[in-house]
């Protein structure tokens, strides 16, 4: 904990953190901050202007990036039938309906992703209380509750994210690497931003999009000046 307090410190008195930056220079900072032995994920943090206390404000939504994130993800499929061998074919780490249910109660979430058959939500509602919290709770309006398991198998493989408001109305999600050239880092942010963007409600009134802020996992807090983007 001391050595992370100490290169956090380092970093703020290299870094103005008040500043608003524009894109290329932000990118530029976050990968020259980072100093640590693996690669970093690049953070996002959006303060909206929705009243998060009212159901009609909240949103929640999905997007596919155009280069991921970066990493490999591990998705589970609660389904039956024909589907079970749909979905070994596309690469569905784990597939069952009860039985993969009690794997999850036992050995805990191992997964990235969870997808369902519409037959298969009587046994996962068994154990939303699991998979709600960590927002993997498939829902149709998200394509994770379909009948179509092998494009939302792909989807999810190819740089699917899904995304919602907390309650303070802030989204969080990761949209890429630290690795990643610059071109692809703005890529991802752009399309991220459009989906929000499209969430808005109706009912949310004057400034949308208050603050963006970007970090790598283990840098500090960096605002971007929307007016630098290409949106």
């Amino acid at each position: 904990m001391i050595k992370i307090n100490k290169r956090m410190n380092i970093m703020k008195k290299n870094i103005n953190i008040e500043k608003m930056y524009n894109i290329d220079e932000l990118i530029t900072l976050l990968k020259n901050a980072s100093k640590v032995s693996f690669i970093e994920s690049i953070d996002i943090a959006i303060n909206l202007g929705i009243n998060a206390k009212k159901s009609d404000q909240n949103i929640r939504g999905t997007t596919i990036l155009p280069h991921g994130i970066g990493r490999s993800i591990k998705v589970a499929v609660f389904t039956q039938g024909e589907n079970i061998e749909i979905a070994k074919k596309s690469g569905a780490e784990y597939i069952g309906m009860e039985d993969l249910s009690k794997k999850i109660q036992k050995e805990g979430v191992m997964f990235d992703t969870a997808i369902a058959s519409p037959d298969a939500m009587k046994v996962v509602t068994q154990i939303g209380h699991i998979l709600g919290p960590r927002g993997l709770m498939p829902n149709p309006k998200l394509g994770t509750v379909t009948t179509n398991i092998a494009e939302a198998i792909k989807n999810a493989k190819t740089g699917q994210i899904y995304y919602r408001n907390d309650k303070n109305g802030i989204v969080h999600a990761t949209i890429g690497r630290i690795n990643f050239e610059k071109n692809q880092i703005k890529d991802n942010l752009n399309t991220f931003l459009e989906s929000i963007k499209k969430a808005k409600p109706p009912q949310s009134k004057g400034i949308y999009i208050k603050k963006v802020v970007l970090s790598s996992t283990m840098g500090v807090g960096l605002t971007l000046d929307q007016s630098s983007l290409s949106l």
